[in-house]
Formats: C-alpha cells, sequence, structure tokens
C-alpha cells in the first residue's frame, strides 16, 4: 500500500449509479464512461485510499420499473440485481485496464463470476490495496442498491459515502425543470427525510443516520470531481 493518504479519509465508498455508465446511449455501457470512471478511481487510489465501489443497474434493468408494468416484484428485483453484475464486471475490466487490482464480490452467490461477500475478505482486500467492487445489492428483494450502498459502507467500516450524481449536488427543486432552484451546501438527515429530497432512499438515508456515516452527493460527468471528494475539498451537498 502507498504511504498515508493526504486525505481526511482513510476508507470509501462510491455509489455510482447503472445510468452513470449510459453515456450519450439510452441504455447499455458505455466503454468511454467506464474508462473515464476507472481512470478517476486510479487517481484516488494513488492518493492511498481504500476505495470499495457500489453499483446500480439502471442501465439494463430496473426492479421497480418491472414491478410496475406487472412482473412480480420479487422476480423484478433479481433480475435488476443480476443487472448490477453485469455493470461490476465492466467496471472490473476497466479498473484493472488502469491497473488497479480488483474483486468482485456479490450478494448473490455465483462463484465462476465474482467471490461472495464475505466482510472479513472484503476489508482483507482493501487493506491489500484492491479494489472492492460490490454487486447484486444486498442480495435480497425490496432493497434499493442505495441501500446496499449505505450497509455496505457500515460492515466494512468506510468513512463516508460519496453518491455520485447527474447534478452538483441535491437541490430544493429538481434542477433540470427548474432554473433557478437552490442547492444545498449541508444538509441533515432529518432534512433529507422530512422534505422528500429523493438523492437517496429512505432506508438508505436512516442507515447512515444512525450511524453517522456522512454522505457526499456530487456530479459524476465533472471530470476530476471523485478525486476533490477524495481530498477534502467542499463540493456538491454533503449530508450527516
Amino acid at each position: 500500500m502507498p504511504d498515508a493518504p493526504k486525505t481526511p479519509y482513510r476508507r470509501l465508498l462510491l455509489k455510482l449509479s447503472g445510468e452513470a455508465l449510459i453515456g450519450d446511449g439510452e441504455y447499455g455501457i458505455s466503454p468511454a464512461i467506464v474508462e473515464q470512471i476507472a481512470s478517476e478511481v486510479a487517481e484516488v487510489h494513488a492518493l492511498g485510499l481504500e476505495l470499495a465501489v457500489v453499483i446500480g443497474g439502471g442501465n439494463i434493468f430496473r426492479g421497480v420499473k418491472g414491478a410496475a408494468q406487472g412482473m412480480d416484484r420479487t422476480s423484478a428485483d433479481y433480475m435488476g440485481m443480476l443487472a448490477t453484475v453485469i455493470n461490476a464486471l465492466a467496471l472490473q475490466e476497466g479498473f484493472e485496464r488502469c491497473g488497479l487490482h480488483t474483486r468482485v464480490m456479490s450478494g448473490i452467490e455465483m462463484p465462476r463470476v465474482a467471490e461472495p461477500f464475505i466482510r472479513r475478505r472484503a476489508m482483507r482486500h482493501m487493506e491489500k490495496g484492491r479494489v472492492v467492487v460490490f454487486a447484486a445489492g444486498t442480495g435480497n428483494p425490496y432493497f434499493t442498491t442505495d441501500t446496499a450502498a449505505a450497509l455496505r459502507a457500515m460492515e466494512i467500516g468506510a468513512d463516508a459515502v460519496l453518491k455520485a450524481t447527474k447534478v452538483d449536488g441535491i437541490y430544493d427543486a429538481d434542477p433540470m425543470k427548474v432554473p433557478n432552484a437552490t442547492r444545498y451546501e449541508n444538509l441533515t438527515y432529518d432534512e433529507c427525510l422530512s422534505r422528500h429530497l429523493r438523492v437517496m432512499d429512505a432506508t438508505a438515508i436512516s442507515l447512515c443516520r444512525e450511524n453517522e456515516l456522512p454522505i457526499i452527493v456530487f456530479k459524476l460527468s465533472e471530470r476530476g470531481n471523485i478525486l476533490r471528494v477524495a481530498r477534502g475539498e467542499t463540493i456538491g451537498t454533503t449530508i450527516r
């Protein structure tokens, strides 16, 4: 491992949505976007930080949407979990092309493509300088990958959850629809819940609140933002 990190953090968990991998398309995985994310993660790793990633599956299949169209919710959620495994393997390939030793750990056992999630093994991987990508959410239906991110972050002892989004923080209205929407720099967990700010689901925010785990929400598409957050720069919105 490199020397002690020049950041206020020791271990971080990065939450990426599946949609982040689409790029300019309507669905699927953009190799260019995977390469961009991988290069930024490599920069963070070079600081000496231990890093884990939780990836969603909305670019391939979203369980809630499938359930809304008449599918059984449990089956739809399992399909969504399998989509996250595809994304995790794509990230692993991108990370390793950037020279990062990477392990995919799945909440659903599938030993031919990923290791099962075992907390101590995940922590050992990070201690050895490997990036760990957590796939298949919590391994249970009815839980989002946001909740999986909060849960895994607490299990591995992360110092914060970095939530990468399409916008540069949390606003009081949708900035895509309301041009003069106001961005919050800091929020409490209770404010997020009471104002129904949908940056993460209520279960994820409640878990973070109960364990005093900060959430930093920032814009993924701006090059260098992951590194800026890891260095402790004030960007986006911090929930604590």
